[in-house]
């Protein structure tokens, strides 16, 4: 879709929404903050976190949905590498700098309003607190700047519910050891802004805002619930660059990035659960629907894990190797370019042999993982292949138990508890002399190429 376009849509539900809740806006005003959201959610490292992601998350909503999904992401600092100026004049009264980090201001610098104090509020932060990336920054930045933008077109017990919606997409919240879920302490919130802004609410009504925030936050993660494992990997290889910007620079990432780039990918898909991916307060979801999400969730999180670690396994051998050349090596040295268009390219793969009597799957988990390694992501990405030749040749010579056992030396070497000689020592021999032999033989067609 065209920034046009997307321009178009947003200005669209923005004024649909708007006019759904009463609000007092014209098309100007609407017009210069659906410009400023696409903007934002089209810079140059934007890869999932894009204006189709606000669309999704927003489809099917109420207005206040709507208007929270085209909101919740606007700021990404991790992503954006910073808070872009058009944005910032919207929280530079409330936040600072202090160094790296960004800090809530205190009185008497900070010139506290009825607005600013309601989201601080919701979010439970406090007046010179650091904000963390991980523990709800983003979040509360992009609700300040929804409030801000929208607080002349809707009274205060509407950006309220916005900013609820909001808060509740702080993703990936355990709960507390009091038995506590994030959702409610979200309501005892609601109860207290409630009390101090005089909304009238009851509690069932307090009840109704935070069932909606969970079903907004449940639509923010249901690519986790993908009915398909592939998609939702497509999804994941979509998120690994809008954290490691190297891999933009495509064909000259060095072997060891890609591979920090997986390993972080990896651990973080160990560290999830299903249950802190999706919420359930009272009955939303109904438990039928709920289950459901934990149990694709699950299957989805158990594909990823088996994929990654497999990847991960196969990148540690080729990190290994590429050591005996130099300690910043590309990945296209030692596995070819990628594949453009028109243009054929000679790669890693072609010089791998097929394998007579591969190891068979053992379970429908390793098979749904070879299919994919082998045949391929359903998408290609803009720094990767969507196949996965080395893993392929190393799973079928080995099997996925041998992998396992590899892929925790080879975490034993990213430590550096392990040298790299140590780890190519410890694989299979035909395997490792395979590999070399296909990366000399790649060596000698640029050889050959270059001696025309």
């Amino acid at each position: 879709m065209s920034t046009a376009k997307d321009k178009q849509k947003c200005l669209d539900c923005l004024i649909q929404a708007i006019a759904d809740l009463n609000g007092q806006a014209n098309r100007e005003q609407l017009t210069k903050i659906s410009n400023l959201i696409i903007q934002t959610m089209t810079g140059p490292w934007r890869s999932f976190h894009t204006p189709n992601h606000i669309f999704e998350v927003g489809e099917g909503g109420d207005a206040i949905e709507v208007i929270s999904a085209l909101f919740h992401d606007l700021v990404y600092v991790q992503v954006d590498q910073g808070i872009s100026v058009n944005i910032s004049r919207y929280i530079s009264p409330y936040i600072k700098q202090d160094r790296e980090q960004l800090v809530i201001l205190e009185p008497p610098e900070l010139q506290e309003d009825v607005a600013f104090k309601m989201v601080i509020m919701l979010f439970g932060f406090q007046h010179g607190q650091p904000l963390l990336p991980m523990s709800g920054q983003n979040e509360f930045l992009s609700a300040l700047i929804a409030i801000k933008a929208l607080e002349n077109m809707l009274p205060l017990t509407r950006l309220t519910e916005i900013a609820a919606c909001i808060e509740a997409t702080i993703p990936f919240r355990p709960q507390l050891e009091s038995g506590l879920t994030c959702s409610d302490l979200l309501f005892g919130r609601l109860v207290e802004a409630n009390e101090v802004f005089q909304f009238g609410w009851n509690d069932p009504e307090i009840a109704e805002i935070v069932k909606r925030a969970v079903r907004l936050s449940n639509r923010d993660v249901e690519n986790f619930a993908s009915p398909n494992s592939s998609r939702f990997l497509n999804n994941t290889w979509n998120l690994i660059p809008e954290t490691n910007h190297d891999l933009k620079n495509v064909n000259s990432y060095s072997v060891h990035g890609y591979r920090v780039s997986i390993q972080k990918m990896e651990g973080f898909m160990n560290f999830l659960s299903p249950e802190i991916v999706f919420r359930r307060y009272r009955d939303e979801p109904s438990e039928k629907n709920y289950y459901k999400l934990l149990a694709q969730t699950k299957q989805n999180l158990e594909v990823s894990r088996l994929y990654l670690g497999t990847k991960l396994t196969s990148i540690a051998v080729l990190e290994a190797l590429s050591f005996r050349i130099g300690r910043d090596i590309s990945l296209s040295t030692m596995m070819g370019e990628l594949p453009l268009e028109d243009t054929p390219v000679i790669g890693l793969e072609q010089f791998l042999p097929e394998i007579d009597t591969p190891h068979q799957p053992s379970t429908p988990i390793e098979a749904e993982v070879l299919e994919l390694l082998d045949k391929g992501r359903t998408v290609d990405s803009s720094y990767d292949v969507k196949n996965s030749p080395v893993a392929t040749f190393m799973v079928k010579s080995l099997g996925f138990s041998e992998m396992q056992r590899m892929l925790l030396l080879s975490k034993e070497f990213f430590k550096g508890n392990f040298t790299s000689e140590e780890l190519i020592a410890s694989c299979d021999p035909y395997v490792m002399s395979t590999i070399k032999g296909a990366v000399l033989q790649l060596f000698e067609s640029r050889k050959a190429a270059l001696s025309q």
